[in-house]
């Protein structure tokens, strides 16, 4: 079995194995293919049979133009880089990794909200820049300091990751909120469903935990933070179009939401001309809410699965089937 893996890098850098891959057969991994469409995508699958992803597009075109090509492993969750449809009906598997990362996506949307409510890596960065040791005070902020205890929580997306995210929270002494389309009994045991008005309008902190479909892009415009508190902090380390950047950029701006942190936006890497990067009291991080060691250990490993079922004839994790 020839397995090609076209952008490596972000999941391994060096630090764990390709070894659980190596196992199945010839494996050639590049760190970096493209982003873009390019004919260097087809020129490195070549005759594979498998082929490894995980932002790099594959179109109908790719596939027509690799006729050996037979299934492809996603190193994500995320699988729109695919044209799956296409795949589907060439009958190529398009296999995902659905479960992997819900204790470290939670732990850094509680820590984006900890950033904005305390500002700790401001502050570190003053006090190593020198102006704590030339303060005529004791002590010293630059932003006013957030309580998170006794306030209320509102999270639009209450699966795996919002709930626990939910139950976190509850054990901060926050009370939880939540909206979606699909309630569960794992959700009414750590938050209360409420329609999205209520939500955004009873939330100090709103959080993004949804899957972007085409009723959630843009879920956060101008219109629905109207709706939201005065002083509101929004995180979000969903999906950077769930969110209308030039609206949130305004209501930073104008004083309506009081910060926001974000892991991901609309285009990635970022551009240099996202209104986001000059808006006030904003916090970005460069989409990194999954890559704990732990986390791509267990994407590896459940990516070589998904290879072994497929090459055994019962492929998993099928997204286009």
């Amino acid at each position: 079995m020839k397995i090609i893996v076209l952008d490596g890098y972000t999941e391994n850098p060096g630090d764990i194995s390709w070894a659980p891959l190596e196992a199945l057969g010839e494996v050639t991994v590049y760190d970096r293919t493209s982003y873009e469409e390019s004919p260097l995508i087809t020129e490195r699958i070549g005759d594979a049979e498998v082929i490894v992803i995980n932002k790099t597009p594959v179109s109908r075109a790719t596939i027509d133009a690799c006729p050996n090509l037979k299934a492809i492993a996603v190193l994500a969750t995320g699988y729109n880089v695919v044209d799956c449809e296409y795949a589907r009906e060439k009958g190529i598997p398009v296999m995902n990794v659905p479960v992997y990362g819900t204790d470290n996506v939670s732990q850094f949307a509680i820590g984006l909200l900890l950033e904005l409510c305390s500002h700790i890596g401001h502050h570190s960065d003053s006090v190593l820049a020198g102006e704590w040791a030339s303060s005529v005070d004791f002590c010293y902020w630059h932003f006013p300091m957030i309580e998170v205890s006794g306030k209320t929580a509102g999270i639009i997306g209450l699966g795996r990751i919002g709930v626990n995210t939910a139950r976190i929270l509850r054990a901060m002494n926050v009370r939880v909120l939540a909206y979606d389309a699909f309630p569960s009994e794992a959700g009414r045991a750590v938050a209360e469903y409420v329609e999205l008005d209520q939500l955004l309008s009873q939330s100090d902190f709103v959080f993004l935990h949804c899957p972007l479909f085409p009723s959630t892009q843009g879920i956060i415009n101008k219109e629905n933070i109207a709706r939201m508190k005065d002083g509101a902090l929004l995180i979000n380390n969903s999906r950077g179009p769930l969110v209308v950047e030039q609206d949130l950029a305004d209501a930073l701006n104008s004083g309506k939401l009081a910060g926001a942190a974000v892991d991901v936006v609309s285009t990635e890497p970022i551009r240099p001309d996202n209104v986001l990067l000059t808006a006030r009291n904003c916090i970005i991080t460069p989409h990194i809410s999954w890559a704990t060691k732990e986390a791509r250990e267990r994407i590896m490993q459940t990516t070589a699965d998904n290879i072994r079922a497929f090459m055994e004839g019962h492929p998993a994790n099928v997204v286009n089937m």
